[in-house]
């Protein structure tokens, strides 16, 4: 498994990557745009895989995907990915202006055009129809080329995991899974979509694994970790994932407090048993025991080991990153 960390920027990325770290990804947000981090990443990292985990699906045309993808791989050949995410239903209606119903069925189209234009050679048409995408495009320009540039779905529940077997080149797995929801959930997902379209190779795993290590102020490391837990489990779409585990009790509290805008009891709601099972925290020993004990359980492929983000200054984030580091030895063992 190669050893990833989200984008910390080219001065951290330069040391990370001579420390030996092998993948950087980066993402969308309303402050940040995927494409043009990942042209940073690309031109600051020389051996390392890059690419978005995740990108907004369909905050872009497939068409604009493609294109992004096809001008960095000719400075990044060989090492770039594409990880898409559907976003939640309300992101897409009220963010972008864009239909957010049968979130599934869409991304898939979304991925069978991103590949037609990918896969396109010169003189070829690019042909698509299908219930969401009509594409005629007759290119009269010799720009193209097959690219192999493997694409990859956020898959958190069975269906989405198994549309990312399917049709995709694998999954991107959330930092809230544990070994449990990977081995019993979306790894048999996966593996039925890739046997009913007949593919025969294993499909790629990438996954987050929340990661918060300060040897000086590990009860704050800690807590972070569990604020960035308490704060993904107040979205219901993880409700599956919730029962899976018999989390009910206190799912229900953080979000409780969630809505009366207490921090400090969410993250008193996020129980140890919680905290095992999904975080990577505390002092430098304690999370390498911790990932000692968990390497059976995170992405097989690439894992990507990311500070908290929410109520975490980017100070603290990029300082949770570099701590990250002391953690590559047991990963590459």
């Amino acid at each position: 498994m190669r050893f990833g960390i989200p984008w910390p920027g080219r001065d951290v990325a330069r040391v990370a990557e001579q420390a030996g770290v092998g993948a950087f990804c980066t993402g969308d947000f309303v402050d940040h745009d995927a494409y043009l981090n990942l042209a940073e990443m690309v031109t600051g990292t020389e051996r390392a895989l890059v690419g978005p985990a995740i990108a907004y699906a369909f905050a872009r045309t497939p068409y604009a995907h493609a294109t992004a993808m096809r001008q960095l791989h000719a400075q990044a050949p060989g090492r770039l990915f594409l990880g898409l995410g559907t976003a939640a239903f309300r992101i897409n209606r009220d963010w972008f202006g864009v239909p957010a119903d049968r979130p599934v069925d869409r991304v898939a189209e979304t991925v069978e055009v991103i590949r037609a234009w990918l896969h396109a050679e010169n003189g070829d048409k690019i042909s698509y129809s299908g219930e969401f995408y009509s594409i005629d495009a007759d290119v009269r320009a010799p720009v193209f080329g097959r690219l192999e540039i493997p694409i990859l779905l956020a898959g958190f529940n069975t269906r989405m995991a198994a549309t990312a077997g399917r049709v995709g080149d694998g999954v991107i797995g959330h930092g809230l899974f544990t070994r449990s929801w990977w081995n019993d959930v979306v790894r048999p997902a996966v593996e039925r979509g890739a046997t009913a379209a007949g593919h025969t190779e294993r499909p790629l795993e990438h996954g987050w694994i929340i990661t918060a290590v300060d040897d000086a102020a590990p009860e704050r490391a800690i807590a972070d970790a569990r604020r960035m837990i308490a704060f993904y489990l107040t979205v219901k779409t993880y409700d599956p994932f919730v029962a899976h585990h018999g989390w009910e009790d206190p799912v229900e509290r953080l979000r409780t407090a969630f809505r009366a805008g207490d921090t400090d009891a969410m993250a008193a709601a996020v129980t140890d048993e919680m905290l095992t099972e999904i975080a990577v925290c505390g002092t430098t020993a304690e999370a390498r025991d911790a990932l000692k004990r968990r390497t059976d359980s995170i992405a097989r492929d690439v894992g990507y080991f990311a500070p908290p983000s929410y109520l975490v200054s980017r100070k603290r984030r990029a300082a949770y990153a570099e701590a990250s580091l002391a953690l590559i030895d047991i990963v590459s063992a």
